[in-house]
């Protein structure tokens, strides 16, 4: 894998972190990772504008907000066609050791990967789905229990997990977004359940109602999504991708999905 250079605080460091920070000891920290198109950042500011939210959730100060855009800007120009990932730790977490807040930035190639995926439901309990709490909408370095549901789904035979509550509510999967078709409408949970705000959902919601497409948000269980023709994943890296399975449900690619994902190409071309 040809990986860029490592940049922490903006200097080029051979990416190692001290044992006492936060992000080794307690995942204490955020991040981001972008996807960029012939070297430019895709909807970088909005990615900035959550990785601020973050921050300012867990209290850890970012540097200059134009440092952190021109890190990642050069680092993306380095590589073209990659992921982009921004790390931030709260510096040290042991008594009396010194360590401020560090920025990690650095680039990889990510290629998107067309085929359709096949989705284990997986019930989350330690999911908040909607109850509000001082992380709620941030997007944290602890993401150790949505990769159990990962793992859960990738040992009984399927690609990734489709994350509900402990009441059968479709919440999101551990690293995208998901939305459905039903009579032409495009259906996706409400990020009053909790969800992350993905930009990438963001971004397929506004190219859908460009296209004449109505989308509704809200709180609906599998028995809702088995009514649908298309489901669809959506993230930075999966961008618009086809779902063929949700256990014993089977989907095949569509028009809506088709068009969507066309749009969205267009739009990072």
């Amino acid at each position: 894998m040809d990986l860029s250079p490592i940049l922490i605080n903006g200097v080029v460091s051979d990416g190692r972190l001290p044992v006492t920070d936060s992000a080794v000891l307690r995942g204490d920290g955020c991040f981001e990772v972008l996807k960029a198109y012939g070297g430019v950042p895709f909807a970088l500011d909005g990615h900035l504008d959550r990785l601020a939210r973050s921050a300012g959730a867990l209290g850890i100060e970012l540097p200059d907000r134009d440092d952190i855009s021109s890190w990642v800007s050069s680092t993306a120009a380095g590589l073209g066609d990659c992921a982009v990932r921004v790390v931030v730790t709260r510096g040290s977490s042991v008594p009396g050791v010194d360590g401020e807040s560090l920025v990690i930035v650095f680039g990889h190639p990510w290629p998107t990967d067309a085929s359709a995926a096949r989705l284990l439901p997986v019930v989350v309990p330690w999911h908040a789905a909607g109850v509000d709490w001082d992380l709620a909408g941030a997007k944290i370095l602890s993401y150790a229990p949505n990769l159990a549901a990962t793992r859960r789904a990738q040992a009984a035979g399927y690609e990734d997990a489709l994350m509900l509550t402990v009441d059968g509510l479709v919440l999101e999967g551990p690293t995208f977004s998901v939305a459905w078709v039903i009579e032409g409408k495009l259906e996706t949970p409400t990020l009053g359940l909790g969800i992350l705000d993905s930009i990438t959902r963001s971004v397929v919601l506004e190219l859908a109602a460009d296209h004449d497409i109505e989308v509704v948000e809200g709180r609906w269980t599998l028995e809702r999504v088995a009514d649908a023709t298309e489901v669809m994943a959506l993230s930075t890296i999966r961008e618009v991708q086809a779902v063929s399975e949700i256990e014993t449900l089977r989907f095949a690619p569509g028009p809506v999905t088709a068009e969507l994902s066309a749009a969205f190409l267009d739009l990072v071309g």
